[in-house]
């Protein structure tokens, strides 16, 4: 997976340059100018999230999952400027990293620190009621999982941003030149039903499934095979299709992000 050079602003660009230095630090931070809080949620490294709070009282928590095929190599930066412009608009955002393929991570690491960064967010006293996991690519994968973990039940909505939905299609179609089988430690099987997105249906909570008619990096039908089964499942699901690629879903500027905004404000109506 590739990241699109024109979002990165060079802001994101040197933010992107020094994810490897923000898992150097051993402790929390406080606040930085922009109100930004970064929070460990475990001993390990990669278990940290970066807590964006907004003047006064939250709408609501978004608990942000970046993508990069689960991989070490990408991180939270990805998620910064959906969190900036979260936060603009009265959200409070916990943008999150984990330990990824190449650092510690793929499955059960990854999940379990997913679990544990979204079960941290009781520790934050936001008094807020909506929590909606936001998840790009891979994060799509983990916060749909998220969703119907049994052993969550933190969020109450989930929006998928372009999200490997459907692990033993995006297997079969070698997404990400073997990004499943690395992230899962071996050819996906029917063991790996419960890490599943799509084989775990129904789940209790609703989701949307945003996604650029023009990816070629996760197609579209990861989304479209998703929305179906769910449906048909008896759970609540929503197929949003956008113009644009893969990245149109975390380009704060797009008419894509624009859209689900607009799922964010339904959720709060």
């Amino acid at each position: 997976m590739r990241r699109r050079s024109l979002l990165l602003t060079p802001v994101v660009a040197a933010l992107a340059a020094a994810c490897g230095r923000g898992e150097e630090e051993d402790a929390d931070r406080m606040p930085d100018a922009q109100g930004v809080r970064r929070v460990r949620y475990g001993s390990d490294p990669s278990q940290f999230g970066d807590l964006h709070l907004p003047d006064g009282e939250p709408l609501g928590l978004a608990v942000i999952v970046h993508g990069g095929f689960w991989r070490a190599q990408y991180g939270l930066d990805l998620g910064t400027p959906l969190a900036e412009s979260l936060r603009d608009r009265g959200w409070a955002a916990w943008n999150i990293e984990y330990r990824r393929v190449g650092n510690g991570g793929g499955v059960p690491a990854t999940l379990d620190d997913v679990r544990a960064a979204i079960a941290k967010t009781a520790d934050f006293d936001l008094g807020v009621e909506t929590v909606v996991g936001i998840g790009h690519s891979a994060g799509g994968h983990l916060v749909t999982w998220a969703g119907g973990d049994p052993q969550g039940g933190v969020l109450t909505h989930v929006i998928s941003q372009a999200g490997v939905v459907d692990l033993a299609t995006a297997a079969a179609g070698n997404l990400g030149s073997g990004a499943v089988a690395a992230f899962l430690g071996h050819p996906y099987g029917p063991d790996d039903r419960d890490v599943d997105p799509i084989a775990m249906l129904p789940i209790d909570v609703p989701v949307w499934c945003v996604h650029g008619t023009d990816d070629t990096i996760v197609p579209i039908s990861q989304s479209e095979a998703y929305v179906a089964a769910a449906t048909d499942a008896g759970g609540t699901a929503e197929l949003v299709r956008v113009d644009g690629d893969h990245f149109v879903v975390i380009d704060p500027d797009s008419a894509a992000w624009a859209r689900t905004l607009e799922i964010l404000d339904g959720i709060l109506a």
